[in-house]
């Protein structure tokens, strides 16, 4: 019989209001690896009234700044200890590389000793006022219980982005994790506790998104919301939250631009473009799906692109030599099948792959797809996938490439490959999009912010400005003159 796990609230597993279950599934063997809470706004409510204590009580209040600053670093160095352990609970989830997300758990324990070092470093500022009687200063505040609303691609890696400076603020949080990948999290939240955040400071409350998630976005005693995953979720939270002035940080989909110019490394453009989309599947909101070649190099690109695509090995993520493992769940598996038909339907060529490939395991296994001869405004050119599926075009013109670029709804990445310093300059300015590689792509650390512009999303995430995302401002005036007051019918400006 799988494991049961309950919801993690004030320090330990509750049983879900629901008395109900959710199987999690093996992508690439389909086998039952545990069973989730399938919880519902009762759990929900019980999580955030958990938590709000906890954000009230004099334990959590008393802490602090540095204390915190503490307990991040040593969950920090739990995270690192454990850190081949929650890797595999995430490949198991999601399909993705073992040796990738052993890769992502081993560099963790940096996000948390980067905001536990920020921690206190959080300042206000000394307001230079009108009257020299006058004291006014402004301090920096938790805003109280975030509500962090987590994917499946990379599940403890974009939690982490949320809860460290989350905590380092000294705010506290419910997580709901994408009901595909809950296993790690859970375990996240143990550690938390083992690392001597108070009982109640981090809870998870597992479950579907129409049963949990938007309890969640709609409890009274919620904050904020910090959300990472599609752009249609993100735009039905970020109505609902602006109609209670509820503070939200949104990062959504994507549709990136890799843009190869004739001065390139040809080769290492190749190796970018192929993690850029191939890597995880595609299943990342940064894929570079969206490859434009100048046209002398056209021709090589592919060739080179496809001579890799044909070599990756796809199979089990647990395997240390598999390249490729499969589409998180089935859900998933069958829409980026259902767009490697509209792209044939709409007239581009199947250049490569788009089929199951024959191996010896029943998951949701799928080959790495380039499609040419598209057009700017096919589906498989203007929207987000989340799979292995690239198309690649030529172009003649700068300009006409950055207009290329730009030509979608998304901005949430760009890489551009070239030897041209001026260049870099120009397009770093010009395109649209809230992170840019230039000669890399798919690398990204807690030191330097992310935004997304357009549908991509609202608000920061890593950096010391996601920080300021999780405080509220407050300006404070101390009159220190004793004198007779001033005329009470009229405002004082000095």
């Amino acid at each position: 019989m799988a494991d049961r796990f309950g919801n993690f609230i004030n320090g330990e597993y509750r049983d879900p209001a629901t008395g109900e279950y959710l199987a999690s599934t093996n992508p690439a063997t389909l086998d039952t690896l545990y069973e989730l809470a399938d919880s519902d706004e009762r759990d929900v409510d019980l999580a955030v009234s958990a938590a709000r204590a906890s954000f009230e009580s004099p334990v959590w209040r008393r802490t602090t700044a540095t204390q915190r600053g503490h307990l991040l670093r040593r969950l920090g160095d739990l995270i690192g200890e454990h850190a081949d352990e929650l890797a595999e609970y995430e490949s198991l989830d999601n399909g993705k590389l073992l040796r990738e997300m052993r890769g992502q758990m081993r560099g963790l324990p940096e996000y948390l000793f980067y905001y536990g070092g920020l921690a206190d470093k959080i300042q206000g500022a000394t307001i230079p006022a009108a009257s020299t009687d006058i004291f006014n200063y402004t301090l920096r505040e938790p805003i109280g219980v975030v509500g962090a609303i987590t994917p499946w691609n990379s599940p403890l890696t974009l939690t982490t982005s949320k809860l460290a400076p989350a905590l380092a603020a000294g705010n506290t949080l419910v997580i709901k994790p994408s009901e595909y990948t809950s296993r790690a999290i859970l375990r996240f939240a143990e550690l938390a506790l083992e690392a001597g955040f108070p009982a109640g400071v981090v809870n998870v409350v597992t479950g579907t998104g129409v049963r949990a998630g938007s309890p969640l976005v709609d409890h009274p005693k919620i904050a904020k919301i910090s959300f990472t995953g599609s752009t249609g979720t993100g735009s039905t939270i970020a109505a609902k939250t602006a109609a209670r002035f509820v503070t939200t940080t949104l990062e959504l989909g994507g549709k990136s631009p890799q843009i190869v110019f004739d001065d390139a490394n040809i080769e290492n453009a190749a190796t970018g473009i192929v993690a850029g989309v191939f890597a995880a599947a595609g299943q990342t909101c940064i894929a570079g799906s969206r490859v434009f070649a100048h046209k002398s190099v056209f021709d090589e690109l592919l060739e080179r692109v496809t001579a890799r695509a044909s070599t990756i090995k796809l199979g089990n993520p647990l395997d240390e030599t598999t390249e490729l493992g499969p589409i998180a769940f089935e859900g998933q598996y069958n829409k980026v099948r259902e767009y490697i038909e509209v792209g044939e339907r709409e007239g581009a060529n199947l250049h490569f792959g788009g089929r199951r490939p024959e191996i010896d395991l029943p998951g949701y296994f799928l080959q790495p797809t380039i499609f040419t001869d598209t057009t700017r405004d096919m589906r498989i050119v203007q929207e987000e996938i989340f799979g292995p599926v690239t198309a690649i075009m030529p172009f003649e013109h700068e300009n006409e490439v950055l207009a290329l670029a730009n030509d979608t709804n998304y901005g949430l990445a760009a890489g551009v490959w070239t030897r041209d310093l001026n260049r870099m300059v120009r397009l770093s300015r010009g395109i649209d999009a809230g992170t840019i590689w230039f000669n890399m792509y798919r690398m990204m650390s807690p030191q330097s912010p992310r935004q997304g512009f357009k549908d991509s999303g609202v608000g920061t995430e890593h950096g010391i400005e996601s920080m300021y995302d999780y405080t509220r401002l407050k300006s404070v005036w101390i009159n220190t003159d004793d004198s007779p007051a001033a005329d009470p019918f009229v405002m004082r400006t000095k």
